[in-house]
């Protein structure tokens, strides 16, 4: 069986400023986040765990795609999705909640509480290890590093759009360039 990758542990490892995860369901919580992640001003990922009720691919199910190929007499080529209810879930911060997804598949949500520091790399990483290996989904801001700073800031990059500079800034001197062209050699 292969090991899942989490994103949010792949986000905070690979140094993102602001990592978050919530549930399509907890509007108030997911808008929050999606303002924290817009100000943040290094890269940030946002998680957002959404049912997908487009399909219910699983064994067994008279819903799924395999089922539906094998029994179907087709009169045209139209797909049809059936609606489905918005899962929406309302939950306090330290909570847990269970929810039911349209397939009947469960999955498990923890809100952080406010005595959760998300400027704690380790304490991130932990937390993302433990709820991975107790199937859990930590919901809120798992992580945050302010002086991380941003792709500029990193790549030395001036405040002129490229299509604004002058030829010379953007080419390097013959000189230059064939000493860049010499030290391949």
């Amino acid at each position: 069986e292969r090991e899942s990758m989490d994103l949010c542990s792949l986000a905070v490892k690979l140094g993102c400023g602001y990592v978050a995860r919530s549930f399509s369901g907890d509007t108030n919580q997911v808008r929050n986040l999606i303002k924290g992640a817009l100000a943040h001003e290094g890269t940030a990922v946002l998680d957002i765990i959404s049912p997908c009720i487009t399909f219910n691919d699983h064994d067994g199910s008279t819903k799924s795609r395999t089922y539906m190929r094998d029994h179907q007499d087709p009169l045209h080529e139209i797909d049809f999705i059936a609606p489905r209810e918005q899962i929406t879930v309302e939950y306090n911060e330290g909570e847990t909640k269970v929810v039911e997804m349209h397939d009947g598949s469960k999955i498990t949500l923890k809100k952080l509480d406010k005595e959760y520091d998300p400027t704690d790399r380790s304490a991130a990483l932990g937390l993302l290890e433990d709820a991975s290996q107790n199937m859990w989904f930590p919901t809120g801001l798992i992580y945050v590093n302010e002086d991380v700073g941003t792709i500029h800031d990193h790549l030395h990059l001036v405040d002129t759009p490229l299509s604004a500079l002058p030829q010379e800034k953007l080419r390097p001197s013959k000189e230059v360039f064939d000493k860049i062209m010499a030290s391949y050699l």
